[in-house]
């Protein structure tokens, strides 16, 4: 299997003993690290061993004498091979920027893109862009998992970091933003917990945390940094997070008391709710992983009551995963009838989710030869286009489901339409596509066809908006340099360039072999001309044929 390897490593990690040094220690995974570094550095490598062949060849092969003499041919073959490399390296023409960015300018080629500030262009391409931000924007992964238990477990085993500085600083971004306010600096306690979750070292964190309890025994953001990041089991999670939901709750009750007293007071009741829901949103996770499924989903379904207007944390994403995993398909199909609506943004776990709904109707009797022989059924025409429909908002995520590509453990936030949301969905649901029997039959079946019907996804969708170009970037921030991105389109080199490179690089060949052995060249000229007839010998046969014609 393909995603062996990842889930044979996750689940070595949950069932080893704990590390006795806490924290992600930089240090450990060096070895991929300089692995990492090494293998970025290939291409330089390879160019520094080309120029010392080039140098130590300089006498026999009288390079500087060629180089005087002149050799256009050997020069543009040199500039098309560079403009090959880094088309390849970076999938876009290097002489096409240069000409963008710095001729044009110079040519006043932007006077003509200057549009006045109220004109439709200048509208157009404002909403583009907005539009090309919305896409790019990074979610927190609502199934993300623990810091401590989970995280820290694989890196130890492994010697592998799972996650990038880059997804921890938006972590720590959102922490200060959910867990703290302006009037922080009143109670002692939440000052340290400010600056804990500004601190970038896990132990300086954790003694912050420490610290911040010897102030305030009920400071329940301190039991959720112990809870997330020192607790190296799931159980372990679970009791420390029953302790801050004691404090929070007393916390919450307390500010909803005092919130109609002053704007910093409504803002202390803002910062308290975010508390009590992850509190209760990761106890419900916890419930869920350590097989209390229908506790968990009792935990979810009151949150989803008692805070609605919270829908941007996406609980209902945990909610669905649960219910799959109690096989309720029911009440998948009416959670799937609230939050798969037009008006509301879209998801890999809502897309994929619905797919598996209809491809459960009809996938244990589906056979590719019979559909070809009687053609498909209503039924099985809605679960095509159910696929279709998926595959086409994530386009990465069949291949971790049929295992043509390695699970790892996902980031803590994901790029929707992205290869990290591919993985995050995957991870927990790749269970419940194999429970159905024949869906992943049907789904490999029909997934590929969803490009036919969208030649080009940059520029035009069938039923979402155009794919957009910055998941790659994106994704590469997210994920760790172990993990091959996958990447959507395929850049595929232009025929011209190939061509163009290998002509003149053949030409440049040809030229410096002439230049270096005349004789041996015109040995050989003297052959290839002979293979075709002379001058007289076409002259007479065109004669022939004319009179023959006459």
């Amino acid at each position: 299997m393909a995603d062996g390897d990842g889930l044979g490593e996750a689940a070595t990690a949950a069932a080893s003993p704990p590390a006795p040094a806490p924290g992600l220690s930089p240090s450990l995974g060096w070895r991929e690290r300089l692995r990492a570094g090494l293998a970025g550095t290939g291409a330089s490598l390879w160019f520094v061993a080309g120029l010392g062949l080039l140098y130590a060849l300089r006498v026999p092969l009288r390079l500087c004498e060629n180089l005087a003499a002149g050799t256009s041919s050997l020069i543009s073959g040199l500039i098309f091979i560079f403009e090959w490399w880094y088309f390849h390296k970076h999938g876009t023409s290097f002489i096409e920027q240069v000409s963008v960015s710095h001729l044009r300018p110079l040519m006043g080629g932007t006077e003509s893109s200057i549009s006045e500030p109220g004109s439709p262009s200048r509208n157009r391409e404002s909403e583009t862009s907005r539009q090309n931000l919305s896409e790019c924007k990074v979610w927190r992964n609502p199934l993300n998992l623990f810091r401590g238990a989970e995280y820290r477990r694989y890196t130890w085993v492994t010697g592998k970091e799972p996650l990038t500085y880059y997804d921890m600083n938006l972590s720590a971004q959102d922490h200060q933003t959910f867990f703290t306010c302006d009037t922080d600096f009143l109670r002692p306690s939440d000052i340290v917990m400010q600056k804990a979750w500004r601190e970038r070292n896990p132990p300086a964190r954790i003694k912050a945390a420490y610290q911040a309890l010897e102030l305030n025994n009920d400071c329940a953001t301190a039991y959720v940094l112990l809870a997330e990041e020192e607790a190296t089991t799931i159980v372990d999670a679970e009791r420390l997070f029953k302790q801050a939901l004691k404090a929070g709750e007393t916390i919450y009750r307390r500010s909803q008391q005092c919130q109609h007293q002053s704007p910093q007071h409504e803002a202390q009741l803002r910062r308290d709710t975010n508390v009590l829901v992850y509190i209760k949103r990761r106890l419900a996770m916890c419930a869920r992983k350590l097989g209390r499924i229908r506790e968990a989903v009792k935990i979810m379904r009151d949150l989803m009551k008692e805070f609605p207007p919270l829908t941007m944390l996406n609980i209902h994403e945990n909610l669905l995963e649960s219910l799959l995993e109690l096989q309720a398909y029911a009440d998948v199909q009416a959670v799937l009838a609230k939050y798969d609506d037009i008006s509301l943004p879209k998801s890999a776990a809502i897309c994929y989710t619905a797919a598996l709904l209809k491809t459960r109707t009809v996938s244990d009797k589906f056979s590719p030869e019979t559909a070809s022989r009687r053609g498909l059924s209503t039924a099985e025409i809605n679960a095509v286009e159910a696929i279709h429909r998926a595959v086409e908002f994530n386009p990465h995520v069949p291949k971790y489901l049929l295992e043509m590509k390695s699970l790892i453990l996902p980031p803590e936030h994901i790029l929707k339409r992205g290869d990290s949301e591919a993985i995050a969905y995957a991870f927990f649901h790749l269970q419940h596509w194999k429970r159905i029997e024949g869906a992943l039959n049907l789904l490999q079946c029909t997934w590929e066809g969803t490009f036919r019907m969208i030649p080009y996804p940059l520029e035009k969708g069938h039923l979402f908006y155009p794919y957009p170009s910055c998941t790659e970037t994106a994704d590469r921030e997210l994920l760790p340099t172990f993990h091959h991105v996958s990447v959507y389109p395929k850049k595929e080199l232009p025929f011209f360039i190939n061509f163009t490179a290998g002509l003149c690089s053949s030409t440049a060949m040809i030229a410096l072999l002439t230049h270096q052995f005349p004789e041996i060249m015109g040995v050989f000229a003297n052959a290839g001309l002979g293979l075709w007839p002379s001058q007289p010998e076409v002259v007479s046969v065109f004669e022939e044929n004319t009179q023959g014609l006459k």
